[in-house]
């Protein structure tokens, strides 16, 4: 492992959201020699409270910004001597993506350009790394068999995928074309605290506990792998410091899981928890149109990463999402 990447200078953007508010705490426990400046524009999704653990750590700087503001970036690498990217800054909600897509072309790509970019200007060093963080759904949608690979054809079915793909083209490029130490890791749905209101689980949950409908797309037989974010952030930390350069990681929890299910463990699990005496949340579930062009099934092979570099998930699916309605009902009901 360089030693450069382990006293680094990293930029991580993004990191007031869901995976990256998980990972930076993580990260420089981890890593205690490593300082990292968190650049994170603070939009609907982001959250500065979920970082509240490390906000007087002395290798941690917050500064509130966009990945599209190609001067901040410059003066970034200038002023801390940005020797790494971790680069999770994405406009990631599907739905969102369908209802307009330009905030999600104009962040995720062009956004991602401006970090290549500045890095490619600033760095001499080819150990200098550019970990580009992306999702599964760039490989579109799989049927009833098989599993996505680091060789799946890119087939995104999205504004938000297509945007992705677009980035992870980019990162690619500036590999194959100017040498740049880059990795990219593609991920399965994550879940666990700190994610967004609006995501699956968190809906589920808070639509439960307050009496609402649980909405639930098309008849609920949608399915999705599901990663516990801590796993998540141990591979990625795995990936940035021992990644080989211009490879690609996909990591994946290994539990398929269909929408419909999901939301049946969830009320069974606050059913245990905090009981409902109208009866089970189970009777507020509802289904509703489905969304446009939605992908039947994502299932990743994380076999590559297991082998190479020695992650694998760790956590149990019932005791990832025991831990997940925890930290929801704390949020919640205090």
């Amino acid at each position: 492992m360089p030693e450069l990447l382990t006293n680094g200078r990293v930029l991580i953007t993004g990191g007031a959201g869901f995976i990256g508010s998980n990972f930076i705490p993580y990260f420089l426990e981890k890593n205690p020699n490593v300082k990292v400046v968190n650049l994170d524009k603070i939009t609907y999704a982001g959250n500065l409270n979920n970082l509240d653990e490390i906000n007087t750590h002395s290798n941690y700087t917050f500064i509130k910004g966009d990945i599209c503001d190609y001067p901040l970036i410059n003066k970034l690498f200038e002023d801390f001597n940005i020797n790494g990217v971790i680069n999770f800054a994405a406009e990631s909600h599907v739905d969102n993506s369908i209802d307009s897509p330009s905030p999600f072309i104009k962040t995720n790509i062009e956004g991602t350009f401006n970090l290549l970019e500045v890095a490619r200007k600033h760095w001499k060093e080819k150990e200098y790394r550019f970990h580009h963080i992306s999702t599964d759904e760039v490989y579109g949608s799989l049927p009833k068999e098989g599993y996505f690979t680091e060789h799946s054809n890119y087939q995104p079915n999205s504004p938000y995928s297509a945007s992705k793909a677009s980035s992870d083209f980019l990162v690619r490029s500036y590999h194959h074309t100017y040498g740049m130490n880059v990795v990219t890791s593609n991920c399965s749905n994550n879940y666990g605290p700190k994610q967004h209101d609006e995501k699956l689980i968190p809906t589920i949950i808070r639509s439960a506990i307050q009496g609402m409908s649980i909405p639930i797309y098309g008849n609920g037989k949608n399915i999705r792998d599901w990663l516990f974010v801590k796993d998540h952030c141990i591979g990625i930390d795995k990936i940035y410091m021992q990644g080989v350069p211009g490879e690609t990681y996909l990591l994946g929890g290994n539990n398929e899981y269909d929408n419909l299910t999901i939301a049946t463990k969830l009320c069974e699990i606050l059913d245990s928890k905090i009981p409902n005496v109208k009866g089970s949340y189970l009777n507020q579930i509802e289904f509703v149109q489905d969304r446009l062009g939605h992908d039947f099934r994502y299932a990743i092979d994380s076999s590559k990463i297991s082998n190479q570099l020695g992650w694998k998930a760790f956590e149990n699916f019932e005791s990832g999402l025991e831990k997940t309605v925890d930290w929801y009902l704390n949020k919640y009901q205090s």
